[in-house]
């Protein structure tokens, strides 16, 4: 029975350790090739006229509103 657990526990830490280093992919500084952010890199994205960079500023919109929404909570709960 132990033996069973420790398979699973193994199986369990490769896991989390595969999900921390998709997180540790997913830094909002990392670099392009060019040495943009990839913030950067999608801004130019967003603005030329190839298919989809609509749907690229679009979500930098998006993102940029929900940021703004989770900005100004933090500012109403640190002003109690």
């Amino acid at each position: 029975m132990k033996a069973g657990r420790r398979g699973r526990g193994a199986a369990g830490q490769r896991v989390v350790v595969a999900v921390l280093m998709l997180l540790a992919g997913c830094s909002a500084d990392h670099k392009t090739s060019t040495g943009r952010t990839e913030r950067e890199a999608d801004s130019v994205i967003g603005q030329s006229s190839i298919p989809g960079a609509g749907g690229v500023k679009k979500a930098m919109d998006s993102q940029d509103s929900a940021r703004a929404r989770a900005a100004a909570i933090d500012t109403v709960g640190a002003a109690e």
